[in-house]
């Protein structure tokens, strides 16, 4: 009798412990995240964004950018972009950040000018990749939703002199949930 009143009284302290911790979980700790820029569609483009948060201070994401209007965005037609993030801020993943980042391009080729300067030609589209860094702030509420705002700066690794453009510029306000 008295083993079995012991075990109950142990097996309670367990589940009471786990309970406890349960409830006391931190609001902000969710390790996936999903944004959409806001600023994409300006410029004829969206852009949609997936995060998972390694830690307190780092994460890895993916960013898919494709351009819907080329009258808006007349250079780049896509990237898809990896990129590590190291947060600087108190809450989980979130504050100020720095990134560095890798990216798979698509840019119209270089225009050719005929003789007369007013008309021209474009040569085939470049595939390249390029690296880049940039910076950017990031706020979570207790409820998940996630506001940033960021911008980086990449040059274009191998291609870059069949185009009209060596860079791959990252800037966004966005939006999103963390779940």
């Amino acid at each position: 009798m008295k083993k079995t009143f012991l075990l109950l009284i142990i097996l309670f302290a367990f589940y009471s412990v786990k309970a406890q911790n349960e409830t006391d979980a931190n609001p902000y700790q969710k390790n996936n995240e999903i944004r959409l820029n806001l600023i994409a569609p300006l410029s004829g483009a969206v852009e949609v964004n997936f995060e998972r948060h390694l830690n307190k201070n780092s994460s890895l994401g993916i960013s898919a950018f494709f351009v819907y209007d080329d009258k808006k965005e007349k250079d780049i037609n896509y990237f898809i972009s990896p990129y590590y993030r190291y947060y600087f801020g108190k809450k989980y993943a979130s504050g100020f950040f720095v990134e560095g980042f890798g990216a798979f391009t698509s840019i119209d080729g270089k225009k050719v000018y005929a003789a007369d300067n007013l008309t021209f030609t474009e040569n085939k589209d470049v595939y390249d990749v390029a690296l880049g860094a940039g910076l950017g702030y990031k706020l979570v509420t207790k409820k998940g939703f996630v506001f940033e705002a960021n911008a980086g700066y990449g040059k274009l690794l191998f291609n870059a002199d069949k185009t009209d453009h060596d860079v791959v510029a990252k800037y966004g306000l966005s939006i999103g949930y963390r779940f």
